[in-house]
């Protein structure tokens, strides 16, 4: 699979020339358009912003739900849709140790938006485009940045729980590895910054950050990167002992429902949740960039707009190499 930033594909051709047998690599690009359907469904933003809107309205958590599984989707195989397959078995996409955590409300979005889509425009959509708009709508209605949604995917062919192993960036990660992780999907270092600023919204289990406050080192047990008193009110809500496991905790402090800026401000002032969010300040190479972010919305947005287009092209199928679902969670 091609994970390059224009996701362009790449097919061995072949041609016998006498007795020499010659092979070459023929790239193709990916067919993204913003006006993709403009003549089979012209409506289809509409029907999807429609749909999202009305889910959102109803729990905002389908803002970091329907954010976190596009991201996770597009991380694994590309954007494809392959993590909205359910399976008998326990063992697809969204099965596996890393995505069990993702909110049910996030594919209850998509799934909603799909059934709107049907009904208009039967068998012609995707459920990766659906995906890739709602992702993009549910950042609006949080406050966020507008912007244009690049389509033409194709519905993924594969999906199991064993190919998401090393995929997605844990809490634990620091800047090199966060970079390589991203670089092996063609974004880099700003992109990367930029999409953790989405944990501007959304909330986290205390099991995924308590190492933090209890057993960071052997000398030393609260993380000494995290400031005191932020370290004081998560203790507050994770006790060492007796921790209720469905506690949730905001991923940003200070307006955990608003899609802004504030994520990069907290990293400032050292109350990043994640180890992987705090070492975007506290690593030199990534700190400036950090600061930028906090100190103007406007360039948080803008970068976060061209990240978000180049995660959308990350592993595109097009043709015969994928399907438009007629139900997003199973196969045709």
């Amino acid at each position: 699979m091609d994970t390059s930033n224009d996701s362009k594909r790449h097919m061995l051709t072949c041609f016998f020339l006498g007795m020499l047998f010659l092979c070459m690599v023929v790239e193709s690009d990916a067919q993204l358009s913003e006006t993709f359907y403009a003549s089979t469904c012209p409506n289809v933003e509409l029907i999807v912003r429609q749909a999202v809107t009305t889910k959102y309205q109803q729990t905002t958590i389908t803002a970091p739900a329907t954010l976190r599984m596009f991201f996770h989707d597009c991380f694994v195989g590309g954007c494809d849709a392959s993590v909205l397959i359910a399976s008998d078995n326990g063992d697809a996409e969204r099965d596996s140790q890393d995505n069990i955590s993702l909110a049910g409300d996030g594919f209850d979005t998509v799934n909603k938006a799909k059934l709107a889509v049907e009904a208009q425009c039967p068998g012609i959509v995707s459920c990766a485009d659906i995906m890739a708009l709602a992702a993009r709508d549910v950042v609006v209605l949080a406050g966020g940045p507008e912007y244009k949604v690049e389509l033409g995917r194709r519905d993924g062919l594969v999906s199991t729980a064993s190919r998401v192993d090393g995929k997605l960036p844990g809490p634990e990660l620091d800047v090199n590895s966060l970079v390589n992780l991203f670089a092996s999907n063609g974004l880099t270092m700003t992109d990367m910054i930029a999409l953790s600023g989405a944990h501007t919204i959304g909330f986290s289990h205390c099991d995924r950050f308590a190492h933090r406050l209890y057993n960071f080192s052997t000398f030393m047990p609260v993380d000494p990167t995290l400031d005191p008193s932020y370290a004081q009110q998560l203790m507050q809500s994770c006790p060492r002992v007796g921790a209720d496991p469905s506690v949730a905790v905001n991923l940003d402090l200070t307006t955990p429902n608003v899609f802004d800026n504030a994520y990069f401000k907290n990293l400032v002032a050292r109350k990043g949740l994640f180890t992987s969010d705090q070492v975007l300040f506290n690593d030199f190479r990534s700190q400036a960039t950090v600061i930028r972010f906090a100190n103007s919305a406007e360039e948080f947005n803008t970068a976060f707009i061209l990240a978000m287009r180049k995660l959308g092209r990350v592993g595109v199928k097009v043709g015969n190499q994928g399907e438009i679902r007629r139900d997003c969670s199973a196969f045709n």
